[in-house]
Order: structure tokens, then sequence, then C-alpha cells
């Protein structure tokens, strides 16, 4: 008799994508009730939305009992939207995420899903030798991709090859342990979730992967904005785990504040207090 495979949640964050979503709903849930031996259960999670998203996974979802929304009518950015979906973590007994655009398609993902059996995380990279890109993205994306891998290496030192890919699994009890030190809401959230994981003491697995790079990327369209806020909350977040953030947190609230809303950006949550990072 075939043993039953883990349970999995997926988690799809959605910005306006009343366009190209639906049959990148449709695929992940024929192809998981398909193939995949275990309970299946994929969440699109809204973030202030302007269009009809919801009504698109509305639709999906009557004719797809495992797709389902979770909606927050105030834009909370794609890191904002993952955090809150990732409470749903007791859900499952692994969490996963992709875009919304269908880049990392659901065989590539399933690749991912049943290689967790021997780490806590697993990650798809678009850097590796091994990955198969199927349109690569323009020469500017790839500049900037590079320019911020040099960053994050250079401040946290991870050895992640492409922390950005948006294809990543983890097994619950990773997620429940380290939700709480989460704290990036914009697209730098990636760095913050395997920063934490690395803290924490988990497995990550980092594996070639299979993309295509989609028209219509909204990192594109604002490619020098999100380029430099995705900077600060990396320096951010180095600060956050250095010795002088006792005595930085509050001149550094104000200062946060007026920074993200200057460049339209998803407020960063606040750290942990000094009494906080004892615990």
């Amino acid at each position: 008799m075939t043993q039953p495979e883990p349970s999995l949640l997926l988690l799809i964050p959605a910005y306006n994508e009343e366009e190209r979503i639906a049959p990148v709903l449709v695929e992940f849930a024929e192809y998981f009730q398909a193939n995949y031996r275990g309970k299946f259960q994929l969440v699109v999670v809204l973030n202030g939305c302007r269009d009809n998203t919801i009504g698109v996974v509305q639709r999906i979802a009557a004719q797809h009992p495992t797709v389902s929304a979770m909606e927050f009518k105030d834009p909370i950015g794609k890191g904002g939207a993952l955090i809150e979906g990732l409470k749903l973590a007791p859900l499952a007994d692994l969490i996963g995420y992709v875009d919304a655009d269908g880049a990392t398609g659901p065989k590539a993902f399933l690749q991912l899903v049943r290689l967790c059996a021997g780490y806590d995380c697993v990650i798809g990279s678009r850097w590796l030798p091994g990955a198969v890109l199927h349109q690569s993205q323009t020469w500017m994306r790839r500049f900037a991709s590079r320019c911020f891998h040099a960053v994050v290496q250079a401040l946290l030192w991870m050895n992640i090859q492409d922390t950005q890919c948006p294809a990543k699994v983890m097994r619950r009890t990773a997620v429940e342990k380290i939700h709480g030190s989460l704290l990036t809401a914009d697209l730098a959230f990636d760095v913050n979730l395997l920063y934490s994981l690395k803290r924490g003491g988990f497995t990550i697995r980092e594996e070639p992967t299979e993309w295509t790079d989609k028209a219509g990327s909204k990192v594109t369209q604002t490619l020098m904005r999100s380029s430099l806020v995705m900077f600060l909350s990396v320096v951010r977040l180095r600060l956050i785990y250095s010795r002088l953030y006792p005595y930085l947190r509050k001149p550094l609230g104000p200062l946060e504040t007026w920074v993200y809303q200057t460049l339209h950006a998803p407020r960063p949550r606040p750290g942990p207090r000094p009494e906080e990072e004892q615990k």
C-alpha cells in the first residue's frame, strides 16, 4: 500500500493579479490532485488588491476545493502577505510559497517538496548549475540580482546563491519556531526568512530549479525603487542582530517610518525589544 505524503500548504501572495492568476491556480490544483499523495491546500493571500483578483480566486475555488483565499484590504507588501499566510502553518506538515505569475511551475515545485524529507527548508535556485531557465530575466534585473546577492553575502554571510527565488518549502516546526522573527514586509522578506532559519539552526538545501521569467513583473516596473527598499531592509536586518541595536531601536523607529513612507514601501514590523531578544 502506498504511503501518504506529508500534508502540504502552498501560499501564493497576490497583488492585482486578476489578469494572470487563474491559469496558475488551475494548473497547481490539477497537477497536485493527480500527482501528490498527501493533503494539498492552496491559499492565495491577497495584499491590498484594487482589481478583481478576489473574484477570480473565488471562481477557481468553486471548481477546485483545494483553493481558497485570505484577503487583506490594505497593502501590506508581499512579505507582509507571506507573514500572515505563514500563520496557517499548523494546518500542514509542509508550508511553501510561489509567485502568482507561474514562473515556478507545479512540477518544479513538487520536486522541491519531495526533497524536504531530509531538510527543514528547500529553496529553488536560478543560479546553481543545473537550473533550467526557459526565458531569462532582462540584463538589468540580472545585474540588480547579483548586486543584491553581493550585499546580502557581505552583511549576513549566508552562502546562498539565490535568496530571492520565490519557490521555497519548509517544515511546520521550522516555520512556527522562526515566525516571530519575520519582520520584513517588502521583497527582502526572503532574506529575513532564510537568515532566521540559519540562526535557528535549521537545515537549508538550495536546489537548481526550472524557471520561466514572466512578462508584466512588478519588480521590473519599479526596479530602482524596489532595489533601494530591499537594500535598506537588509541593512536594517543586520542592525537588528548587532550589538548596537538596543541603543538604536528608539531613534530608528521614526526614521524607518519616514523612509518607507517616502519610498511607498510596506513598513517593516518593529524589531525585538532587548528583553525579547533574551528569551
